[in-house]
């Protein structure tokens, strides 16, 4: 970065002025504290969202896992998802309770139990694919279907570089049991 302040000004794709970094970084954040601002928004968004299906994040991320892997231990669960086994079996307890998942006894070792999800469970799976596809709609709404693209591939970039669990989010490990 150059002495001159005017120099170092870049235009925002509108053709609007926008100031160069200053001593304390750029004006409205770095790409991480964008990155933050926006997880956290888009996190609260997407529980109220699915608060009218009844479902917390959690809940729903489960439900996610059950479909794509199913008959997995509640111990695996919890491992997947981050989160104590202490607090799984009060977690699963809830979804058991409402129908929408069932434990069977695990075939190869009946000490263990198999999570499955009920036909119920399959059906709200359903309806919150179309509250996370609305979801996904209102939160890139500013951007073309190639920034969208390129947005996401940048992001799984980072996700990966950083050791994340594609489709786990990281808040699960300390979420309490609802």
């Amino acid at each position: 970065m150059s002495m001159n302040r005017e120099a170092d000004r870049q235009d925002r794709p509108d053709g609007t002025p926008q100031a160069a970094p200053g001593p304390g970084g750029p004006p409205g954040g770095g790409a991480a504290f964008l990155l933050a601002q926006l997880g956290a928004h888009a996190a609260e968004r997407f529980a109220e969202r699915i608060s009218a299906l009844d479902l917390t994040p959690a809940q729903a991320g489960l439900l996610r896992l059950l479909v794509q892997n199913p008959g997995r231990s509640q111990r695996e669960l919890a491992d997947a998802l981050g989160m104590p086994p202490s607090r799984f079996v009060p977690f699963a307890d809830g979804l058991e309770q409402r129908g929408l998942i069932e434990r069977r006894r695990n075939a190869e070792d009946r000490r263990l139990y198999a999570l499955h999800l009920t036909d119920d469970g399959l059906a709200l799976l359903g309806r919150l694919r179309e509250a996370a596809m609305a979801h996904e709609q209102d939160v890139t709404q500013a951007l073309t279907p190639e920034e969208h693209a390129h947005l996401t591939s940048l992001l799984g970039r980072i996700a990966a570089q950083q050791h994340l669990t594609p489709g786990i989010h990281p808040g699960y490990r300390t979420m309490r049991p609802r």
